[in-house]
Protein backbone atom coordinates (compact mmCIF):
# COMPACT_ATOMS: atom_id res chain seq x y z
CA UNK A 1 0.00 0.00 0.00
CA UNK A 2 2.55 2.43 1.22
CA UNK A 3 5.12 1.74 -2.23
CA UNK A 4 1.59 2.18 -4.38
CA UNK A 5 1.41 5.62 -2.80
CA UNK A 6 4.91 6.64 -3.52
CA UNK A 7 4.77 5.66 -6.71
CA UNK A 8 1.38 7.52 -7.22
CA UNK A 9 3.33 10.40 -5.67
CA UNK A 10 6.39 10.12 -7.98
CA UNK A 11 4.08 10.19 -11.25
CA UNK A 12 2.39 12.89 -10.38
CA UNK A 13 5.24 14.84 -9.89
CA UNK A 14 6.12 14.17 -13.21
CA UNK A 15 3.41 14.94 -14.80
CA UNK A 16 2.96 18.16 -12.84
CA UNK A 17 6.72 19.44 -14.01
CA UNK A 18 5.88 18.18 -17.40
CA UNK A 19 2.78 19.97 -17.59
CA UNK A 20 4.74 23.06 -16.24
CA UNK A 21 7.31 23.32 -18.80
CA UNK A 22 5.14 22.77 -21.57
CA UNK A 23 2.83 26.02 -20.35
CA UNK A 24 5.57 28.00 -19.55
CA UNK A 25 7.12 27.52 -23.15
CA UNK A 26 3.87 28.37 -24.66
CA UNK A 27 3.70 31.26 -22.69
CA UNK A 28 6.81 32.26 -24.25
CA UNK A 29 6.09 31.22 -27.98
CA UNK A 30 2.24 33.94 -26.97
CA UNK A 31 4.09 36.62 -26.13
CA UNK A 32 7.23 36.48 -28.24
CA UNK A 33 9.36 37.22 -25.69
CA UNK A 34 12.55 35.13 -25.30
CA UNK A 35 14.30 34.12 -22.44
CA UNK A 36 17.50 34.59 -24.25
CA UNK A 37 19.10 38.20 -23.75
CA UNK A 38 19.67 40.68 -27.24
CA UNK A 39 22.76 42.03 -27.81
CA UNK A 40 21.37 45.85 -26.83
CA UNK A 41 22.21 45.98 -23.33
CA UNK A 42 25.56 43.71 -23.22
CA UNK A 43 23.92 41.75 -20.42
CA UNK A 44 23.99 44.75 -18.11
CA UNK A 45 20.86 45.26 -16.09
CA UNK A 46 19.70 48.51 -15.64
CA UNK A 47 17.83 49.57 -12.63
CA UNK A 48 16.28 52.26 -11.51
CA UNK A 49 18.19 52.69 -8.18
CA UNK A 50 18.87 56.27 -6.59
CA UNK A 51 21.18 55.10 -4.49
CA UNK A 52 25.24 56.02 -5.58
CA UNK A 53 27.15 53.04 -6.21
CA UNK A 54 30.75 53.29 -4.50
CA UNK A 55 33.24 50.95 -6.12
CA UNK A 56 36.33 52.40 -4.42
CA UNK A 57 37.28 54.10 -1.66
CA UNK A 58 40.75 55.83 -1.65
CA UNK A 59 42.53 54.43 1.31
CA UNK A 60 46.25 53.74 1.91
CA UNK A 61 46.24 50.17 1.56
CA UNK A 62 44.18 50.49 -1.83
CA UNK A 63 47.03 53.03 -2.89
CA UNK A 64 49.83 50.64 -1.86
CA UNK A 65 48.25 48.11 -3.72
CA UNK A 66 47.90 49.72 -6.95
CA UNK A 67 51.69 50.55 -6.85
CA UNK A 68 52.61 47.53 -5.94
CA UNK A 69 50.38 46.65 -8.95
CA UNK A 70 51.72 48.60 -11.52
Amino acid sequence: MQESRRNFAKKTALVAAGAAAVAGTSVLAATGKSSVQGDENNGVIVGSSTKKEILYKKTATWEEFYKSAK
